[in-house]
């Protein structure tokens, strides 16, 4: 099979943990607001760790913020937030995890004004990477250039998630919605 450069440069040990999110989400469109609310709360925990790490933290982070059901996740008090910093399954970061909490009550105000996150998303596309995380950065919390990069490129909105040649390339392709061409 022919993958992106960088599945063949893993050790054996992160492999198949990469090839499977680089196989079936990374670059795939995401329809569904808790998916994508789900996908910026990987990479917020990201910032400072490898990949590796949020990847096979991955199951616990969607039991431990509820299936990524935005409306949960804003109602969180200080007994969830005191849940999710003794939760060994996530990354235990107090302004990861007040992001994650703040960000979903700015989602909701979102899906109040624009009908879901994904059309607010949609009505901002297309946009640089800059003028991208401009935008991120007035709206949401612990939101860089680099989170911001990788979570548009992850969900679909910002291209080179796979290369040419991938395997995976022409099927994302198919996916996406014209829009996502330009």
């Amino acid at each position: 099979m022919t993958y992106c450069g960088y599945i063949n440069s893993l050790k054996a040990d992160e492999y198949n943990v990469h090839r499977e999110y680089h196989d079936t989400q990374y670059g795939f469109p995401l329809n569904s607001d808790n998916e994508l609310f789900g996908r910026l709360i990987l990479e917020i925990n990201q910032a400072g760790l490898s990949w590796t790490t949020i990847l096979k933290k991955q199951k616990s982070f969607r039991k431990a913020y509820n299936n990524f059901d935005i409306k949960k996740v804003a109602s969180y008090g200080e007994k969830d937030f005191n849940r999710l910093m003794n939760d060994a399954g996530i990354i235990r970061n107090r302004l990861k995890i007040n992001a994650a909490i703040e960000n979903a009550k700015t989602i909701l105000e979102i899906q109040k004004e624009s009908g879901s996150f994904k059309k607010w998303l949609d009505h901002h596309h297309p946009k640089t990477r800059t003028e991208w995380t401009k935008l991120f950065k007035q709206t949401f919390r612990f939101t860089g250039g680099e989170i911001v990069n990788e979570f548009l490129v992850s969900s679909g909105y910002l291209p080179d998630a796979h290369e040419k040649g991938c395997k995976v390339y022409e099927k994302i392709l198919k996916l996406k919605p014209k829009w996502t061409e330009a």
